[in-house]
């Protein structure tokens, strides 16, 4: 009993450790950009609404294994005149004995190449800031190393660059995120990697019948490059709305793999939402297909938002 205890959490460490490599320096990115919510992902969607766009997530991920990874992330955007676009983008994420906070500041600005075919090119720059450290308190619980006595943390200054093309309901965007290299004063330098640079493509379009079809559905994907391991992984989504006047309610799928490993998906991730009014809300469960699945309940997404002072801007291009 104490063998296998022993090897779990051996499991469990080995994929914390993974997943900090990851996402550190980053928030999380699971399904959160699906919630319309798509300013997560990359600046160049800061002011594309006419109103200021507030969306709160919560993530829980390994939900039923204890001090499991835990994040909360607060998103807002809003127009600046007729073609400019502001954001901030604000996180908190606590993993294992790892904890990061940090900041995005992004600005965009929206061209119209083609106002009778909605054709539209966005640029968007991010400055970025974090925190992270190592909590030796609780590691010192645990039985750790007793000359390690103090947190160790380290500060990072950062940029992400994006360009988007729209033309009717069709988007691309194209990103790098982490332009400059990792400082590791404070860190082992022949174990920790310092090119944190991240690239992605994200693409989809919307499709209905016709003008009047109350069902729309909308097919993306994700594509990932992380420069520092050369991995690769894709998102395939599928989302289906149904239109009821001005308010909608969808669902959908949210299918991640390791673009080497294509039929194991990292998760299986289905989610529901909904905007009445100006009142957003949406929920995701991952499903990970592995042996962890024995002893969680599956990682949960919660979005809430709300769209604030409508009418900021009457470019088409906000739509």
């Amino acid at each position: 009993m104490h063998k296998m205890r022993f090897r779990l959490l051996l499991v469990i460490s080995m994929m914390w450790v993974l997943g900090s490599s990851g996402q550190e320096l980053n928030s999380p990115q699971l399904s959160q950009y699906l919630a319309d919510n798509p300013f997560v992902l990359a600046p160049t969607y800061a002011g594309i609404g006419d109103h200021v766009k507030i969306r709160l997530n919560g993530l829980s991920q390994w939900v039923g294994i204890k001090d499991a990874p835990q994040t909360q992330s607060l998103a807002a955007d809003a127009r600046v005149g007729n073609r400019s676009g502001v954001g901030i983008f604000l996180y908190n994420d606590r993993n294992g004995y790892t904890r990061q906070q940090g900041a995005r500041l992004s600005f965009a600005h929206h061209l119209t190449l083609n106002k009778y075919e909605d054709e539209f090119l966005s640029f968007g720059i991010s400055y970025n800031f974090n925190q992270f450290r190592i909590d030796v308190e609780e590691f010192q619980n645990v039985g750790g190393d007793p000359s390690v006595t103090d947190d160790r943390s380290t500060s990072n200054h950062n940029f992400d660059v994006g360009v988007m093309y729209r033309k009717n309901k069709f988007y691309v965007s194209v990103n790098a995120s982490n332009l400059l290299d990792k400082d590791l004063t404070s860190f082992n330098p022949t174990f920790e990697p310092n090119q944190l640079r991240n690239y992605y493509v994200y693409s989809g379009f919307r499709w209905s019948k016709n003008k009047n079809s109350r069902l729309e559905l909308e097919p993306s994907v994700l594509y990932k490059v992380f420069e520092s391991d050369g991995r690769s992984e894709t998102d395939l989504n599928m989302k289906l709305r149904f239109y009821d006047f001005e308010d909608y309610y969808y669902t959908g799928v949210n299918y991640r793999f390791l673009n080497d490993q294509i039929g194991r998906p990292l998760y299986i991730a289905p989610f529901v939402g909904l905007k009445k009014s100006n009142f957003y809300f949406a929920y995701s469960v991952q499903v990970i297909l592995n042996d962890i699945l024995a002893y969680s309940y599956g990682t949960h997404v919660i979005t809430v938002g709300v769209d604030l002072f409508q009418g900021l801007s009457n470019c088409r291009c906000t739509y």
